[in-house]
Order: C-alpha cells, then sequence, then structure tokens
C-alpha cells in the first residue's frame, strides 16, 4: 500500500472534512472554511495545508503554519489527524514529520500540537520528543434536547445586539475580540492589530454567524460578546465569548452567550459545542450554568526544533 503526504488542493476539501469530523467530532468543519482559511491566510502566517494520501484515499490531515500574532518570535504549529480507522499505518508521523520541516524552513525554534488526552495519542507525541503543557476541553450542549436558562431582561443602559447591525461598521467588534484574546489564558499568547486581517480572517469567515453572533452594549459602548460560527445545518459552535476589561464581573458575558444560545435554537440548530482552557474557571462555570458537558480533552504539546 502507497503512502504519500502531499499539499491540500481544492479538491480535497471535502474529504479533508470526513476526515477532520471522524477524527475530531466536536469541532464546526465545513469545506467552505476549509478554503477560506486557506486563501484568507497572512502571509507571515506560512500556512500550509498537508494530506496523507494512501491507495488515492485521503486518510490524515495537518495544519501547519506560524502563530504570527504572538509577540514571542518562532513558535510554529502542526496539528496533524489521522482518520480514527487508518491510525497506525505511519501517516501521523509523516504528516508530522513534513510539518516540522516547513516550520524549519519558515524560520520557527518550537512547534506546538494539539494532542488528544488518550494513552496512545499523548504515547504518540512523547516519543517524538513534545512535552505536555497546557489542557483545554471540548463541550457539548444538547440544544434539541436540553433546557437552555430563561433569557434575563438586561438591566438598565445594557443593550443586546447582534453582529449583524455591525455590518457598515464592525471595528468596534475588532476592539473588543482583540482586548480579549489579549487576556485568554493560553501558552501561545496573541496580541493582534491588524484589522484588514480581522476582517479577512474573522469578519468575512465562511460560517462565521453574524446573525447569531450576540453583543452587549453598555450606554452604547461594547462591552461583551459572544460569537457564532456555524456549519449551516445543525452544528453551533461559540467561537469566542468575552467581556472587555472595563465591564467585567458583571454577567455580561453570561448575558452574551445566553442570548446567542436562544437564538440558535430558534433557528434551529440542535448541536452546540465549544472549548475552553482547563484552567478557565470562570468560563467553565459559565458554559456549565448552560448545561454544557465536557466530551474530551486535547492537551498542547511542544517540542522545539533544533
Amino acid at each position: 500500500m502507497t503512502l504519500l503526504v502531499r499539499d491540500f488542493l481544492p479538491a480535497d476539501a471535502e474529504a479533508w472534512v470526513r476526515v477532520r469530523r471522524a477524527a475530531l467530532p466536536y469541532m464546526v468543519t465545513t469545506p467552505e472554511g476549509v478554503l477560506g482559511d486557506l486563501a484568507s491566510a497572512h502571509p507571515d502566517r506560512r500556512l500550509r495545508l498537508l494530506v496523507a494520501e494512501q491507495d488515492g484515499e485521503l486518510i490524515g490531515t495537518a495544519q501547519v503554519g506560524i502563530a504570527h500574532e504572538s509577540p514571542k518570535p518562532g513558535q510554529g504549529f502542526c496539528n496533524p489527524y489521522v482518520r480514527p480507522d487508518r491510525v497506525g499505518r505511519g501517516a501521523g508521523s509523516l504528516l508530522l514529520r513534513r510539518g516540522e520541516e516547513h516550520l524549519a524552513d519558515a524560520g520557527a525554534t518550537e512547534v506546538y500540537s494539539w494532542v488528544l488526552d488518550e494513552p496512545s495519542n499523548r504515547a504518540f507525541a512523547e516519543k517524538r520528543g513534545y512535552a505536555p503543557r497546557r489542557a483545554a476541553h471540548f463541550l457539548r450542549l444538547d440544544l434539541a434536547n436540553g433546557q437552555l436558562p430563561p433569557l434575563p431582561d438586561p438591566p438598565a443602559g445594557v443593550g443586546l445586539l447582534s453582529g449583524a447591525d455591525f455590518e457598515d461598521d464592525p471595528r468596534p467588534l475588532f476592539e473588543a475580540d482583540a482586548e480579549v484574546t489579549a487576556d485568554e489564558p493560553s501558552d501561545v499568547t496573541a496580541e493582534f492589530g491588524d484589522y484588514e486581517d480581522w476582517l479577512a480572517t474573522t469578519w468575512r469567515r465562511p460560517g462565521f454567524d453574524r446573525a447569531l453572533t450576540t453583543v452587549v452594549t453598555v450606554d452604547g459602548q461594547v462591552a461583551a460578546f459572544s460569537a457564532a460560527e456555524t456549519d449551516g445545518r445543525t452544528r453551533y459552535w461559540s467561537a469566542m465569548t468575552g467581556t472587555r476589561r472595563a465591564y467585567r464581573g458583571r454577567g455580561l458575558a453570561k448575558l452574551a452567550k445566553c442570548d446567542s444560545l436562544h437564538r440558535s435554537r430558534a433557528a434551529g440548530f440542535t448541536d452546540a459545542y465549544t472549548g475552553n482552557d482547563a484552567g478557565n474557571g470562570p468560563m467553565l462555570a459559565v458554559n456549565r450554568w448552560f448545561g454544557y458537558e465536557v466530551c474530551a480533552t486535547e492537551v498542547r504539546h511542544v517540542r522545539s526544533l533544533g
């Protein structure tokens, strides 16, 4: 049986999604999203998509690139995934090796990789010199059969808008997203200030649902938000929920997410997913309040490139 790793082609988009959904069913992945991410990637990200192919069948994928928004230079990422019924055939090793070669050429000194918290996956990473770092949880909420908390009435001076209300000028959402992202717990920090890049990779990203994204305002100013992505059918993903520093401690993130979840259920979405750093106690508590349950855990691993 012939195994090869090559660059992703647009014609691979459907097969890419099948592999990712089989290996990581907790993410909202669509062919349009894969193609859009590749087309809109910032040049400094050096994004490369790799596929593993065996006898003409696509069985593995990898996203490889540089964390160009991090204030620390030289941080790369390589996230290989192999279809569960095709593991143990060398595809993961070959994807990882090709990814590391690309990152070394791009000037990376460290490679970060998300690894599902299962014995075989952790052993795979550690055997190849990767050391565990922070953990993160995937969480799922049954929107079709679960009971959402009722949507509270906003306090005086607090308004509820959707992302679609910012069509003419999304910059206030960009500023809120940048502030919240900078404070998100992670071992690879991000500080972004490129508005045009944000428009291309977030605001115009296929799957980003402006109508289901909720924005909380206080006295007319953006204070908190809950960004929504969907597959256009049944799956809803909370891409980011947060509050600007000056407005924290008032329950505004919970209000934003509650409104977004109610809108999504009314729109017919049945499965809500999200992800949280394992050390992000406040957001985990909010999600437990909604009824989310942990469905899987990943551990970020890192290796130095010599």
